[in-house]
């Protein structure tokens, strides 16, 4: 039996470095690329954040072609009216679903018209893609933005 011992206490080594990591990979928070629907070209880098349980995510950065580093949320209706997009918070109250992979009840920001919908966030590829749904009641549509880190 001994010389067993050995191989398996490496083992449970290597799951306990191994899965906190792989376990944060499965998660939104971090840094993503989003892409504009139509030309699919690169649209924006969005920082997801997590104080306590809930996440929260802010435009990090504009990469639409010619996109005005300085513009503002005009079509915002809420706190967010006139505020600039670079550092606009455009997610919130996202919560993960109990036993699942999901985190869900917050609110998406559409900056372009002002508009906010119901979120649900779901990791996908080994957390290097995050499939991003927004809807209003049966309606709705999902994006999928790409780890940056």
């Amino acid at each position: 039996m001994r010389p067993l011992l050995k191989p398996l206490l490496a083992l449970a080594a290597g799951l306990t470095v191994a899965l906190p990591a792989l376990a944060a990979e499965m998660s939104p928070v971090g840094l993503w690329r989003t892409f504009d629907e139509k030309s699919g070209e690169p649209k924006s880098e969005v920082r997801i954040s997590d104080s306590g349980g809930v996440l929260s995510g802010k435009v990090e950065k504009l990469l639409r072609k010619g996109a005005d580093p300085k513009a503002v949320c005009d079509r915002c209706t809420d706190d967010r009216k006139g505020q600039p997009l670079v550092g606009l918070e455009i997610i919130r109250g996202a919560k993960k679903a109990e036993g699942k992979a999901v985190w869900e009840d917050g609110r998406i920001l559409d900056p372009e018209n002002g508009s906010t919908y119901s979120l649900k966030l779901t990791p996908a590829d080994n957390g290097s893609k995050l499939d991003v749904r927004g809807s209003i009641g049966p309606f709705g549509r999902t994006q999928t933005w790409s780890r940056v880190e």
